[in-house]
């Protein structure tokens, strides 16, 4: 299973060599592909670095400060999450038409995705000891310096993954960039694949992109290192003192509103605005139940297929750590692969080895597999590590066979960590659009596909209630998420 993730980058390399130097060299180096690594570089230093003032400042508040409804607003400025990019991009291209080029992209990126590096971050504050910056205090330190010498670098690992995050997101993103008019490589890939069907210049740009995403994930391990933050003493950590804002609190209350009407009430206003403009006229009911039962068909069959790969990886990486630790990384590696990419390495694969595959429903399944694996093996993990193997051990030295163990005892304990893949496995299907615009059987729709036909023929009234329906959906696995990360910091 870890081999087969390697299909897309193995693509990518054989498709590089068979073009030919000569060939890649002039696909490569032209003024195009530099105009898209302009924008896109462009894109990725302003929209991380925003993400990660916003996140921080927004995870600071509710959770170290005295700020007014703060548990409410914990839960409010994570919600923004389940609007995905490209739906934030039809709301905003329908307040202002106008809106495009970096500054579009950037507003955009910054409001679909700083709760990237908020969710972790307000988790990270939360479990944090707080003995460390009462020490800095007691030697002198005032607030602002505390925050920026002690708090701060404790952060450093939400940080740099919620930049990752961040960035493999950007460099992925199709219709958020799209419909805003704004080029990226992706968009690029995509027209070229769409409008010409040139394979050689479509691959070419691909690879470029894939050795971005691999430079990202390089410096972010680069960064990274090997921090480890943890407590270590008698006792317990004790839970650190909200502070008071003073003069600052209408401030505060002020900034985190009008971040939440900018990521979440603006797609949400536009939805209703178009909904009501459009009348019941728009809810055109088999139509949006088909596309309904054939995305809850997707994300069901591919999260439950998901899973059961994911389970013997997950089960081995545990219970044998080792090198096959060392071969699990591969699935992180396929998974940070753009979506457009994985869909170009599969059409060129059935095409050419695999025909009767060729846009059949298996092939997509297939692709989803193996993009939203690491979503499943995370939570998997996880289970299996709090699964006491001396359970196991004692039900086997009572009689029972291996089967009937790993059925009443590991597939038990392991069952919630299962159902929490199973769910962002399917959160991750229902918004996914660029492989399954291009892998999907023809006539086959999902929620997302639906909404981007009719959003590129400007109905913005067909549009929403697939953006409706979208966000109703994203909704509870968001949900799941947040409280996910409250347990974690033991709360």
């Amino acid at each position: 299973m870890s081999l087969a993730t390697l299909v897309p980058l193995g693509f990518v390399i054989v498709m590089t060599v068979a073009t030919g130097w000569e060939t890649a060299a002039a696909l490569i180096f032209r003024p195009r592909v530099g105009e898209l690594l302009f924008n896109t570089v462009a894109l990725v230093l302003a929209a991380v670095p925003l993400c990660i003032v916003i996140g921080i400042a927004a995870a600071w508040l509710v959770e170290r400060t005295q700020l007014p409804g703060a548990r409410f607003w914990s839960l409010v400025l994570a919600a923004p999450l389940a609007v995905p990019a490209f739906v934030n991009s039809y709301a905003w291209v329908s307040t202002i038409p106008s809106l495009g080029g970096i500054g579009g992209g950037t507003l955009i990126s910054v409001l679909s995705y700083y709760p990237l590096v908020y969710i972790p971050a307000a988790a990270a504050l939360r479990r944090m000891d707080p003995a460390l910056e009462q020490s800095a205090a007691s030697l002198g330190l005032g607030r602002w310096r505390t925050f920026f010498r002690v708090v701060l670098p404790q952060l450093w690992l939400p940080i740099t993954g919620g930049s990752l995050l961040v960035g493999l997101h950007l460099l992925a993103e199709f219709g958020a960039f799209s419909m805003i008019r704004f080029a990226t490589f992706t968009t690029a890939i995509m027209e070229q694949y769409q409008s010409t069907f040139n394979g050689a210049a479509a691959n070419m740009l691909a690879s470029v992109l894939v050795f971005i995403c691999l430079l990202m994930l390089l410096a972010e391990s680069r960064l990274r290192g090997n921090a480890r933050y943890a407590r270590l003493g008698s006792g317990v950590a004790s839970r650190p003192p909200a502070l008071p804002l003073g003069r600052y609190r209408i401030a505060a209350v002020v900034g985190v509103l009008a971040l939440a009407v900018l990521a979440l009430g603006v797609p949400l206003g536009n939805i209703v605005r178009w909904l009501l403009a459009g009348g019941a006229g728009i809810w055109d009911l088999p139509v949006i139940g088909e596309t309904l039962l054939q995305t809850l068909g997707f994300g069901l069959a591919g999260a439950l297929l998901t899973v059961v790969l994911a389970f013997p990886v997950a089960w081995l990486a545990v219970r044998y750590p080792g090198w096959f630790t060392k071969l699990e990384s591969t699935n992180y590696i396929t998974s940070s692969l753009p979506g457009i990419v994985v869909a170009l390495a599969f059409i060129t694969v059935a095409i050419n080895v695999a025909r009767p595959l060729y846009q059949t429903v298996p092939l997509v399944i297939a692709a989803y597999v193996l993009l939203f694996l690491p979503r499943a093996l995370v939570n998997l993990r996880a289970g299996l590590a709090q699964a006491p193997q001396e359970l196991e051990e004692a039900a086997q030295s009572l009689g029972s066979p291996p089967f009937k163990t790993f059925l009443r005892v590991t597939l038990r304990l392991t069952a919630p960590a299962a159902a929490g893949g199973a769910a962002l496995v399917f959160l991750g299907i229902a918004n996914e659009l660029t492989a399954t615009l291009l892998l999907a059987p023809t006539g086959v729709n999902t929620l997302a596909t639906r909404f981007w036909a009719l959003s590129s023929e400007i109905d913005y009234t067909g549009a929403a209630p697939y953006a409706l329906i979208l966000i109703l959906l994203s909704l509870p696995m968001t949900y799941l998420l947040y409280t996910q990360s409250q347990k974690a910091a033991g709360q």
